[in-house]
């Protein structure tokens, strides 16, 4: 469990630094693009400011600059799956414009959410109830030992849920055996329980990992129709690039907010399961020593 943990985190800083380096990149792109936009004079607009309506003209004493700064702003009306959400009172919200702007990426990152929060909440139902009070149950099954024997001592682990009772049950059905079925009973059954409280975690380290290289394809993605959008235009402005800038930004963001919730959920369930482990061990270890005194 350590190492996955220590794996784990190794991915998460490789893909930190991978966002970190584009996100650098994408500074040195648009800061020439605004300086020029800045500094360069629009040769139209020079031209057309100093052209002034005649009298038989339309402009009445307007200038041709005037008209061009009177033209409403082009709106790219998105279509398919995602303009029917940039049409509907989601998207309409904040969160909603972010998510029509972040692009086709989105989707995914959505996805990865809800995969990523439905096991964290899977986890954390399953986790809680398997919680229990070690001391007093080893306690109880002790004294149950003690004053009425094995078999009254395993009907009381099994009216306890969760991973220590079942491996006490176990070691107790073998406790006629002698102390190396005793702690083969135990080994087994402490596997499959530890398979059973890790179920579902694997899904939750891959959206730590997956969520934030979609958020970098996404980044990509932004930073390619921003280049694309310098190269189709023979005037280069901050306009040209700010769509496919704005896009990479938000799924970089996005995939992060997915990532660290999850990255959270992992960590904690993580060391849930290392507890439950050391309390398995300190419960096993107990009951075959208690086992052995009464049969010596």
């Amino acid at each position: 469990m350590a190492r996955q943990a220590r794996a784990h985190q190794g991915t998460m800083k490789k893909a930190g630094l991978w966002l970190t380096a584009l996100g650098l990149l994408a500074m040195l792109v648009v800061t020439p693009v605004l300086a020029q936009d800045e500094a360069a004079p629009n040769p139209a607009a020079e031209k057309f400011k100093k052209i002034s309506a005649s009298s038989d003209s339309l402009g009445f004493g307007s200038t041709a600059a005037d008209s061009l700064s009177e033209i409403p702003p082009v709106i790219v009306k998105v279509e398919g799956l995602m303009g029917y959400v940039d049409r509907s009172p989601i998207g309409q919200t904040g969160a909603g414009g972010l998510f029509v702007k972040g692009g086709t990426f989105m989707w995914w990152l959505l996805s990865v959410a809800l995969v990523g929060f439905v096991f964290i909440i899977e986890r954390a139902w399953t986790l809680s109830r398997a919680r229990v009070n070690t001391r007093r149950l080893i306690g109880t099954i002790i004294t149950t030992l003690r004053n009425d024997g094995v078999q009254a001592a395993a009907e009381e682990c099994q009216k306890v849920r969760g991973p220590i009772a079942a491996i006490l049950y176990s070691g107790l059905q073998k406790s006629d055996k002698g102390r190396d079925a005793v702690e083969k009973a135990i080994g087994t059954a402490g596997t499959i329980e530890m398979s059973f409280l890790e179920r579902g975690l694997i899904w939750i380290s891959s959206v730590t990992t997956i969520a934030p290289l979609i958020g970098f394809l996404g980044t990509v993605s932004g930073m390619i129709n921003a280049f694309e959008a310098i190269a189709a235009s023979e005037q280069v402005n901050a306009k040209l690039v700010a769509s496919g800038i704005s896009e990479a930004l938000i799924t970089t963001a996005t995939g992060l907010i997915v990532a660290i919730p999850a990255t959270i959920g992992y960590n904690y369930f993580v060391s849930t399961i290392d507890r439950f482990v050391i309390e398995m061990e300190e419960t096993s270890s107990e009951l075959i020593e208690e086992l052995e005194r009464l049969n010596g």
